[in-house]
């Protein structure tokens, strides 16, 4: 059968985006193949909040001379595909999708897990093309998508260049799981000018605006778990779930308590959404009346201060597939974290106000010269309401 035809690809191509699946040149898109493309990766942004543990995929079908077929994106785990949901779309619209591109944001995967392969339902359903942003990192996928996909006689380009970066970076945390055995951590705090987030007494409500604020909350809602410290639940109380922005479901909410503290009535423990609370304590009567009120306690290790193993904690959060575990704490869990090399972005939120004495952003410890220091680089800045918005990583710390 012929097929239709497709976007035409214009040639040469840099370098840099360079097929990772093979040795050929990936052609530069034409415009409507740009607009496909960040068409993709809108739709792949609107799974935020839905597809964990799975990544966030975009999905857009085209064909020259009949545009847009369809469009999708990845629903919650268990749930379509972004392929799949576009090719539903495009044959609800009674568009064909035979000899087709599907611009897709990351490798269709090729094996059966909560739903059946996304490379099948490609095959099946006829396309001439396959665009893909970038290689999903996954194992069990890793280029065997591509693999099936050609094997099937279907042209397969990867892009990569900004459209894999913009794919890999919305997917961090799901790239570190896969490559690092570990989630990604997004450590947040909201300080002064003189970088206190607290009172000398621990009230800290409210530092930074409310504009502020609500942007937290949409970084907690990328998140599959939010994680704070037995002295921030004592002194604040938090409840630590998604409420300023529309959210289809809650992250897990983590508390670290060594000794079991935590009075079950807590407000971070209580609904929308599960909680976790990680202790070296084997005190059973407090681990049944938290288990009593469905809350979860799991037991790790003590590290060499007797205090619970945060690296043991982060594989295990890896092992319940956390992709993103964003950190809202006190300065003591913060310097912790810090110390043992676990944080891998901050997202600091600065007022302009002056508080004078108060808790600091995070306890490292006194350094015996600046060198010792520990060093970031700043990925952005952004003025949000009133406050100043600062992403910063360690060096490389995304190089993975």
């Amino acid at each position: 059968m012929a097929r239709a035809a497709r976007t035409t690809l214009t040639r040469p191509r840099s370098p840099i985006n360079r097929d990772p699946s093979g040795s050929r040149d990936v052609p530069d898109p034409t415009p409507d193949g740009r607009t496909a493309q960040a068409a993709a990766t809108r739709q792949a942004a609107l799974a935020v909040g839905l597809s964990d543990p799975n990544p966030r995929v975009g999905c857009v079908l085209h064909a020259a001379g009949r545009g847009v077929l369809g469009i999708g994106h990845t629903q919650d785990a268990g749930g379509p595909h972004a392929e799949v949901v576009a090719l539903r779309a495009a044959r609800e619209a009674g568009h064909d999708p035979r000899g087709a591109t599907a611009y897709v944001t990351l490798e269709p995967c090729s094996h059966h897990g909560r739903t059946p392969p996304c490379c099948d339902a490609l095959v099946e359903a006829g396309v001439a093309c396959v665009v893909i942003g970038c290689v999903d990192p996954n194992p069990l996928v890793a280029g065997r998508g591509i693999e099936r996909l050609r094997a099937a006689g279907i042209e397969v380009d990867v892009v990569g260049g900004d459209w894999g970066a913009a794919t890999r970076e919305l997917n961090i945390g799901f790239f570190s799981r896969m490559k690092r055995g570990r989630p990604w951590v997004r450590l947040k705090v909201a300080a002064s000018l003189d970088g206190r987030t607290a009172l000398d007494d621990g009230r800290s409500q409210w530092i930074t605006g409310e504009a502020a604020r609500a942007d937290g909350h949409a970084w907690r809602k990328r998140a599959g778990a939010v994680l704070t410290g037995i002295g921030t639940v004592r002194d604040d109380d938090p409840r630590l779930d998604v409420r300023a922005v529309p959210t289809a479901r809650q992250p897990l909410r983590v508390v670290v308590d060594s000794r079991l503290e935590i009075a079950p009535q807590a407000r971070v423990l209580q609904p929308p959404g599960a909680a976790l609370v990680y202790t070296t304590c084997d005190d059973d009567r407090r681990m049944a009346a938290l288990a009593a009120n469905g809350v979860e306690v799991a037991r790790l290790s003590a590290d060499a201060n007797g205090k619970t193993d945060l690296a043991a904690l982060m594989a295990d959060l890896a092992r319940r597939e956390i992709n993103e575990l964003h950190v809202e704490a006190g300065e003591k869990l913060n310097g912790s974290l810090l110390r043992a090399d676990l944080v891998d972005e901050l997202l600091v939120y600065v007022a302009p106000r002056l508080v004078g004495a108060g808790r600091g952003i995070a306890d490292i410890g006194p350094l015996g010269a600046l060198a010792e220091s520990l060093d970031f680089e700043f990925v952005d800045v952004e003025r949000i309401g009133s406050d100043l918005r600062l992403r910063l990583r360690p060096a490389g710390r995304a190089d993975f």
